[in-house]
Formats: structure tokens, sequence, C-alpha cells
């Protein structure tokens, strides 16, 4: 009998022991990237988006109207229906065309210049707004009592998508069509701005308004603040989200991730995206084409180990860099072998993309003169004096700190139009 009992006592100690491992390692492994935001409690529930809620209201602010809808692939609600087959199936809604942004219905083409189509479900003309316009003309619009916006977006101003709501919005209210909005997280959050205010007389399809790179407000919010401040004057509503807050990134929402643009396939891709993407212009790949689009950068003449060794001197903060080779399919240098460097986000928290861009570009400014052209990164950047300042060799820190001022008055402005705390 002792013999048994100890042999069973022995038998607990293991398990438990073995038990509290398990749960060890299984921690370990949740706690890094995505699922530490999960588990950390950041949202308490799933987050309904502008489309689900509009389903639970039953479709009232639609019923009776003549409906257009402007959309992708990212418009679908939670069951993964799509918008455009939700509106079509609504019961007095009669949906009577349909617009695409950039990149198209499916958010897989990455061209100058995207087609008009025919809805295959549905038999309805897609008419792109990255065609021949990009502004709904006269004849799109005709017949249409209500245009219903649907679009997941990137949170970053020149992400065109911003800019393709805005002009929606200036159709709709020229043509006395109300303009409905149906909202989505912006998926970088909507807490942190990043970035220095776009120029007065740098307006374009990819800086609509001036306001910060990263601006931290949903599509929501930016159609009630572009409505008041352009003086747009449209008959604007927005279909708000349940269950989102401010301080919610796309991972802390239960939303699967639906890439919004064939460069972002992963939230990961999005994370570097602001700060990476301004290299572009001054004539980097950013990989475009691979999966690791946004996560890695380089050209055929950067001698890879040299400038590594000059971005680790930096302790940029967040982020991990190492020596990568690789071969874009688009975008600069297609097909052609570069050599660079590829990022690994150690901590979001502390990790500020645009302050990163900014450092390399300086470093790669600095190396290669002749090579890199610093003074075309203002296309997105979208800022003449941070260009200057970065070219005459102020630091990427003081220039950041020199954005405070306009950023305050920013952010009072976009204190008037937020919906979510």
């Amino acid at each position: 009998m002792r013999h048994n009992e100890s042999s069973r006592r022995v038998f607990r100690i293991r398990s438990l022991r073995i038990f509290s491992l398990g749960a060890i390692l299984i921690c370990a492994f949740f706690l890094n990237g995505p699922a530490q935001d999960a588990l950390s409690g950041k949202a308490d529930a799933h987050t309904k988006p502008g489309i689900d809620v509009l389903e639970e209201q039953n479709f009232a602010s639609l019923r009776g109207k003549r409906v257009g809808v402007i959309t992708n692939q990212t418009g679908v609600d939670s069951q993964g229906h799509r918008t455009i087959d939700v509106l079509a199936k609504a019961d007095g809604v009669k949906l009577v065309a349909i617009f695409s942004p950039e990149h198209g219905i499916a958010a897989d083409a990455d061209a100058s210049v995207v087609a008009n189509a025919t809805d295959a479900s549905t038999g309805l003309p897609i008419y792109s707004l990255y065609g021949e316009t990009r502004r709904p003309t006269d004849a799109m619009l005709e017949g249409i009592d209500v245009l219903v916006f649907d679009i997941q977006d990137a949170g970053v101003r020149f992400y065109t998508y911003v800019t393709t709501m805005g002009y929606c919005m200036e159709a709709a209210a020229k043509h006395n069509i109300s303009f409905l909005v149906l909202d989505r997280p912006n998926p970088l959050g909507g807490e942190i701005i990043e970035g220095p205010m776009l120029d007065a007389d740098k307006l374009s399809f990819v800086g609509y308004f001036s306001m910060p790179v990263r601006y931290a407000m949903t599509l929501g919010e930016l159609a009630r603040m572009f409505n008041v401040e352009n003086k747009i004057g449209a008959d604007l509503h927005v279909i708000e989200m349940k269950n989102w807050r401010r301080r919610d990134m796309y991972w802390t929402t239960g939303l699967r991730w639906i890439p919004p643009s064939p460069n972002l396939p992963t939230v990961a891709n999005l994370v570097p995206y602001p700060g990476i993407e301004i290299l572009q212009a001054g004539g980097v790949s950013v990989g475009r084409g691979t999966e690791s689009t946004f996560l890695e950068f380089g050209a055929p003449w950067i001698f890879q180990h040299d400038l590594l060794a000059n971005l680790k001197r930096r302790s940029i903060p967040g982020v991990r860099f190492s020596a990568q080779s690789f071969t874009p399919k688009t975008g600069p240098y297609a097909g052609q072998e570069c050599h660079g460097i590829k990022l690994q986000i150690a901590d979001r928290d502390e990790f500020v993309s645009i302050l990163m861009g900014l450092e390399i570009a300086e470093v790669l400014h600095r190396a290669y003169p002749q090579k890199f052209q610093i003074a075309k990164m203002v296309e997105l950047l979208g800022s003449q004096s941070t260009v200057q300042r970065l070219e005459g060799g102020d630091s990427p820190k003081r220039i950041e700190s020199g954005w405070a001022a306009a950023l305050g008055k920013f952010r009072a402005t976009r204190a008037k139009y937020l919906i979510y705390r």
C-alpha cells in the first residue's frame, strides 16, 4: 500500500511538472506577435463593421432607394458575404451600379489603369475609378439615390482609397445624392499619429487632404472631416462599427484580414508600410511582388553589408535589420536582383515607421548621393521642408520634433470628427 501511494504521489508531481512546463511553452508561443495582442485583452469582443450593423438595422437607411456601391473584395460582412451581394438581395433596396477603386474590384490588379467590367454574380456594371476617370461621371451616377462606400483602407494618407472616397463625396454632393459610409477599423489603430502634414500645394491623388501620413481616423471619421473642412456639403451618413476602440489594431478586432491591394497580403506587411513606401520614390525597390513587400528594400547598386552596419549604428527603436537579396516582380528594378535589407519588427509599441523611413533615407543619401534621389521622396511624404532638412543633414529625430506644432493643430481639428473612444 505504501509503495502504491508513493508511486501515485510521484506520478502526480511529475504530471503537474509536465502540465506546468506545457503551459509555459504555450504562453511563450502566444505571447509573440499578433497572438500576444489577442491575449492582452485589448478587444473585448469581435468588431462588427458597418455592413454588419446595416444588416442588423434591416437596411432602414437604404429602403426604397436606388443604390450605387463603391467597394472591392474587402467589402464583406463578418460571414464573408460580399457587400455587393448583400445589397443586391436586400428587401426594398435596388442596387443599380458598382464602382471600384485602384486595384479593381478584386483588389488584385497592379496596373496604372483598371478597365470597367461586369459583375458576374449580379450582372451589374462595374465602373472603374482608376481608369479613364478617377471620379464618377454624370452618366455613371444617373438613376442613383445614394452612394454606399465600403472599403478597407490602410490607415495611411497616400493610400488612394481615401482620395477615391473624397472624390465620390464631391460627386454625390454635386448631384444631390446621399453618401453612406459603412465604417471599418483603421488597421493601424486610432491613436498613433505619425509623419509631417501634407503641404497645401501638394494635394493630389495620393494626398487628398492636408493631414499627417498616419492620421489615426476611420474612413467614417475622415468623411465627416472632409465634408466640413473641405466644404463638400454632402448629405453624409456613417453606419458606425460596434466594439471598436481607438487603441484597437486590426489584429485585435477578430476580423479576418483581406488584402486591400496586392502588396499588403498580411498585416505584417502593413506595419512598416508608411515609412518604407516613401523610399521607393527615391529610387529603391521595396520588394513589390514578393511576399515580403515593405519588409525589405534594396537596389542593384547597394552594398548591403555596409548599409546594414550604418543602420545598426543608429539604434532605430522597435526594428531589427539583416542583409537580404531579393528580386522584385514589379516596381523599380523589376526582375533584377537587388541587394539590401530585411526588416523584422521586434516591438510594435516602440516602432515608429516614419522615423525609421527618414533614418534609412538619410543613410542612403549619405552613402549613395548620386543614386538615391532623396528630393523625390516629397511625392509621398508630402512635406517639402522635411525633405529639404533631411537633404541638408538635419537629424531625423530633430525633424520629427519640428512637426509638433502642426500636428497639434491637426489633433484639435481631428477631435471634432471622432466617433469612437
